[in-house]
């Protein structure tokens, strides 16, 4: 089982975060156990307010979060706030050594850029937010046109529902071809694997 933890903040997008998790969580054994394990982590536990005005309260904040195997950087016009909380981009920085996958979803990009994982990497995020992707870190190459590219350790979607796509494609990467393909027909989701 690979723990993932997802990164919250105000003003996330909802699916930049339910539509990778309903992915993930379905992704099972044969015997139906879990693969992933999922849990929230912010600076504090005091809940969370998406663009939406859907509210989540984080399991874990900063200080008492047990390390994960992946991290989950979500975007949403809250990222353009958070690229100046530098608790939250030293979070980043101080926890990516020690991981095995960091991927983003739409502008969480942008924090990842700021925390200087970016350089000289292919990058993309949302289309409204490429510009601001190249300035935060002019090294990378930006990609207008993927739905999702892969680095290695860091793997970043475009736009919201870009990160379903780079879900499906993480558990084919990590688990095969079947399994993402049991995933997306239990869903009803159509995609080529």
């Amino acid at each position: 089982m690979k723990n993932i933890g997802i990164l919250l903040f105000d003003n996330i997008d909802l699916l930049d975060i339910t539509g990778p998790y309903e992915v993930f969580s379905l992704a099972r054994t044969e015997d139906n156990q879990n693969i992933f394990k999922l849990s929230t982590v912010a600076q504090t536990k005091q809940a969370i307010s998406t663009w939406s005005g859907f509210n989540i309260t984080p399991v874990y904040c900063f200080s008492d979060f047990p390390k994960p195997d992946i991290l989950f950087v979500p975007g949403g016009i809250g990222t353009r706030t958070e690229i100046g909380n530098n608790a939250l981009i030293q979070f980043i920085k101080d926890i990516y050594p020690h991981i095995e996958l960091v991927i983003s979803v739409c502008t969480g990009a942008l924090l990842l850029a700021k925390a200087g994982l970016l350089k000289g990497l292919r990058a993309t995020t949302h289309h409204s937010a490429l510009n601001l992707l190249s300035e935060l870190e002019p090294t990378a190459s930006i990609e207008k046109t993927e739905r999702y590219v892969d680095n290695g350790k860091i793997i970043l979607s475009a736009g919201i529902s870009a990160g379903i796509d780079m879900s499906f494609y993480i558990i084919k990467r990590l688990y095969g071809k079947e399994m993402a393909k049991q995933v997306a027909e239990h869903m009803e989701y159509r995609i080529e694997l």
